[in-house]
């Protein structure tokens, strides 16, 4: 080739890889970014949208007192907890799943957090949230799901420390049944409890204990919580229904008390309740099934399957699968879209919500896989774990940079990122600067419709992010882009740490007992002895579990062709020196007009199917015992004992 053919040879390449340059998921893609960074930052988020009074240790200072009265007109304590997005509403919806996933982090990643001094402050962002749960669950089958009127409060554009807005407090209960938000509030609860069993045993006896009344209420008292308190349907509707909420709750409830009834709900409602048929392309505060599915998949990962569920959780793996695959684009069917610069794309309404969930699932599917030694096998082709992690790393990026516009959509992230956030808190000038207070047509006038950039940098705030085009007008007012919310910061938190820890794959940070049951975290777990196993079993046992129900097969019979089982049942007071009072059972799968004898309908229950013990013995001991019996058809099997409330006494 004579020289001026070499050199047209060499242009030709430059011309190519400035192209090639010109495409910010290939040339982008070498960005490092400090994930420790961004992690501390997310965490910040969480205190930016505390309600309540904050505590001495607040670092987002530009925040006040807030909420005060909250829960007074329902005649409750509603304080604390958190307002879902820029608005000053406490959605129980969106806020109870914010905190199974950011309790799912530190479940996964809580040795990443800790060598990112990081881990206390994950941990007060899940208490902040279950807190606030305890006090909204004023009885078994009663929870306060918000606080606040969308309507009104968006209204107006008042910092929360000035609001005059309605704070009506509204609620779910039997009579008004949401099924979707009890039972994603008892996953919440079920996962902080996993997180505080070591740390707080107590505590985290307390918010199992509220986990099962909530999901007994769930699935006792059927309906779309969006039908009960209909003033959120503008907001937070139940789209897919409650079906996957039960399902969730399930399964966070095995993980963590090992209880075999739960993992068998779980299997027994597979088909019925979506989570064998549904496959997915989004997880989100609404959609849960894909989050269902990774979980069950685990199980069978980690050879906790058995002969009589192993084709159920393959069946739910295969689902999980689909999810996976359809994020790598090796899917069978349809792959989960993407904008030209590599951002996953679901809708064009906080689009970064669905970036950021995906990103959590395909994190840690790799763990899950690369620890059990597994690969996809549902995909058009093979697949390396490392695509896992590279496919959430490359949403990651894009949201901390690696973008058409070169811009951070984690807000205080990098050099560059949205100024003017649609948050009320964050755009007016903080209380703590000028005390005057921001009337609620002022605070559109003075600052909402103001050109500058807002007055407080509410580090970690994920906003909305740009279209399917990359396309982003930086504008307060376009809510769809440049509003965050607590469940697009919730899930980057486990992923950030993951992250942050550097690449390859992990021993995961716990193990789980033969009962299923996570008892630890770290290497000195790992190498704990059958003995240490078997007393923090006991330990359970008392602190967590003081009621026991056995059940027996005892006879059968035929009557005019049908076939008819009698049970034996015993209710055991596990506790040494303690008194079991005021017991309530849900009872599910009794058949027809069957009665329990030996146990006492509570009144006023219009199913029929809740009993508390006998007037003649009011209470048990400790360790004493009552024995109960029921009939039922044979086609039906046992029927399932729930335990929905008790209290415990001192002993004399």
């Amino acid at each position: 080739m004579s020289p001026h053919g070499r050199l047209v040879a060499a242009l030709v390449v430059v011309l190519a890889l400035l192209q090639l340059c010109m495409l910010p998921t290939i040339c982008m893609a070498a960005v490092q970014y400090d994930y420790g960074d961004a992690l501390m930052r997310s965490l910040l988020y969480f205190e930016g949208q505390r309600s309540g009074k904050l505590p001495a240790q607040q670092r987002v200072t530009w925040r006040g007192n807030s909420g005060l009265t909250d829960g007074n007109s329902a005649g409750v304590d509603l304080t604390g907890g958190y307002y879902d997005a820029g608005d000053n509403v406490k959605f129980g919806f969106p806020m109870a799943f914010t905190v199974t996933m950011l309790a799912w982090g530190v479940i996964e990643y809580k040795t990443q957090l800790q060598s990112t001094n990081q881990l206390a402050y994950a941990l007060d962002a899940i208490q902040w949230g279950t807190d606030y749960f305890i006090k909204a669950h004023t009885a078994p089958n009663v929870l306060f799901g918000e606080v606040g009127d969308g309507y009104s409060d968006h209204a107006c554009w008042m910092r929360p420390e000035d609001m005059t807005t309605p704070r009506g407090a509204y609620q779910i209960n039997a009579s008004h049944p949401g099924s979707d938000l009890a039972a994603e509030t008892a996953a919440a609860m079920a996962a902080a409890s996993i997180v505080f069993q070591e740390l707080d045993p107590t505590y985290s006896a307390n918010l199992l204990s509220h986990a099962r009344q909530l999901f007994s209420f769930a699935d006792t008292y059927r309906g779309k919580y969006s039908d009960s308190i209909t003033i959120v349907d503008s907001f937070y509707e139940s789209w897919s229904g409650y079906d996957d909420e039960l399902l969730w709750a399930a399964i966070w409830l095995y993980d963590a008390t090992g209880d075999q009834s739960y993992l068998q709900y779980l299997i027994n409602n597979a088909a019925s309740l979506g989570g064998t048929g549904n496959a997915m392309d989004q997880f989100s505060w609404d959609n849960k099934y894909a989050g269902v599915q990774l979980k069950a998949t685990k199980l069978l990962l980690d050879g906790k399957s058995s002969m009589a569920n192993t084709a159920t959780l393959q069946a739910y793996q295969a689902k999980a699968e689909y999810f996976l695959c359809a994020a790598l684009q090796k899917n069978s069917g349809s792959q989960i879209p993407k904008s030209p610069g590599g951002m996953f794309w679901i809708q064009p309404w906080n689009n970064m919500q669905y970036v950021a969930t995906t990103a959590f699932l395909l994190t840690v599917a790799y763990d899950y896989y690369t620890n059990a030694g597994n690969t996809l096998s549902h995909c058009t082709s093979s697949v390396q774990n490392s695509e896992l992690l590279a496919a959430a790393t490359s949403q990651v990026d894009y949201i901390l940079g690696s973008n058409p516009r070169g811009t951070s959509y984690l807000v205080g992230f990098g050099s560059s990122y949205p100024p003017q956030v649609h948050h009320r808190g964050s755009s007016i000038v903080s209380i703590k600067q000028n005390s005057q207070f921001v009337s609620c047509s002022d605070g559109f006038t003075q600052f909402y419709y103001s050109s500058s950039p807002n007055p407080n940098v509410h580090n970690g705030a994920l906003v909305g992010g740009p279209d399917q085009n990359d396309n982003f007008q930086d504008s307060r007012s376009n809510y769809e882009m440049t509003e965050p919310a607590t469940c697009n910061t919730a899930p980057m938190v486990g992923v950030f740490a993951r992250l942050a820890a550097g690449g390859g794959a992990l021993t995961s940070s716990a193990f789980y007992t033969s009962e299923g049951r996570r008892v630890g975290a770290g290497p000195e777990v790992v190498a704990a002895t059958a003995a240490a196993a078997a007393a923090a079993k006991a330990a359970r046992v008392q602190q967590q579990q003081p009621v026991e129900i056995t059940q027996s097969f005892a006879d059968e019979w035929n009557v005019k062709g049908k076939i008819y089982y009698k049970y034996i049942g015993k209710i055991t007071n596990n506790c040494t020196s303690s008194t079991l009072t005021k017991v309530t059972l849900v009872v599910h799968n009794l058949q027809g007009a069957a009665s329990v004898w030996g146990l006492e309908k509570l009144p006023g229950n219009p199913k029929g199917n809740i009993y508390t013990l006998p007037d003649w013995m009011p209470s048990l001991k400790p360790k004493q015992s009552i024995k109960f019996a029921y009939v039922n058809l044979a086609r039906h099997g046992q029927a399932k004992f729930f335990l929905l409330s008790y209290k415990l006494q001192q002993s004399a």
